[in-house]
């Protein structure tokens, strides 16, 4: 990877998006800062001689080879994506329509597909490049009230581990993120996050109870997204990505808890398993 690098960021018109894109071009780099506002997105970031603010919608192919055209045009190349962009559909199962569990796949999982798709023939011609994906703690962990959302990032997670196969020939390497709760605009309903379509009575004093406890959330939560943002540039600077970084103490410690509990399950049904073999 050369010092300079050009980054192209998706969801860079709020949250977690802006601390990357400024912390990308505070390291030195240039940038292409992406949303369904470029005019958001640029207030959002600020004005840089080495940013390109673009219109990108992660739902819509014909946007996103729009502006990696307008890249690679303004900068000649693409070192490092990251899959940033996203939204939150909360909800039990039942309570969340098939429409928005439709939609849910569309933004978190289809979305980065889309991007990753009409960047890599760019890396590809280089025979170098970094793909970066926002996954979740929820992408490694089943949460209550995170059916659609789970879905989406375990989705991503497995979509992810299995990319690197197919690029490292290339020069190409991957690397998912897994935040814990970060305090950004995540949790803000009507700008992230979609409450449930659907009514059901066995549902509805849990609900209402854990939409409160998730409102009240908002502005609390523990995690730095700046600093985030600083780590993942140094990552990248480092030109060796890890496979995965979980990053957070809290989603440090449920990973940990989680990995105990399946080694607790393989070791209870231990014999089980290993007798379902043909017989020699």
């Amino acid at each position: 990877m050369s010092t300079k690098n050009v980054w192209f960021v998706t969801g860079a018109s709020r949250g977690m998006g802006v601390g990357i894109v400024q912390a990308a071009l505070a390291a030195g780099h240039a940038v292409v800062a992406t949303g369904r506002d470029a005019e958001r997105v640029q207030a959002a970031v600020g004005e840089h001689e080495n940013l390109l603010a673009v219109a990108l919608d992660v739902t819509k192919p014909a946007t996103i080879d729009d502006a990696v055209h307008a890249a690679v045009e303004r900068f000649g190349r693409i070192d490092t994506l990251v899959n940033n962009a996203g939204n939150f559909y909360a909800g039990y199962f039942e309570n969340i329509s098939p429409e928005q569990m439709r939609a849910q796949m569309e933004t978190n999982f289809f979305g980065p597909l889309n991007v990753t798709r009409a960047i890599l023939p760019v890396m590809r011609r280089q025979r170098s490049g970094q793909v970066i994906t926002i996954t979740s703690a929820a992408g490694l962990i089943g949460q209550e009230f995170c059916a659609a959302y789970a879905a989406s990032k375990f989705a991503l997670d497995g979509w992810m581990e299995s990319l690197r196969f197919d690029v490292a020939p290339y020069g190409i390497s991957t690397m998912a993120v897994e935040p814990g709760f970060f305090r950004t605009e995540l949790l803000v309903e009507g700008s992230s996050t979609i409450w449930p379509e659907l009514d059901i009575e066995d549902y509805a004093e849990r609900t209402d109870q854990t939409i409160t406890a998730w409102s009240a959330m908002n502005g609390q939560q523990g995690g730095d997204p700046k600093k985030l943002a600083r780590a993942l540039v140094t990552l990248s600077d480092s030109g060796e990505l890890p496979l995965r970084f979980v990053a957070g103490p809290d989603v440090m410690a449920g990973v940990e808890e989680n990995l105990a509990t399946i080694q607790g399950q393989i070791d209870a049904h231990h014999d089980l398993s290993a007798s379902l073999t043909y017989d020699a």
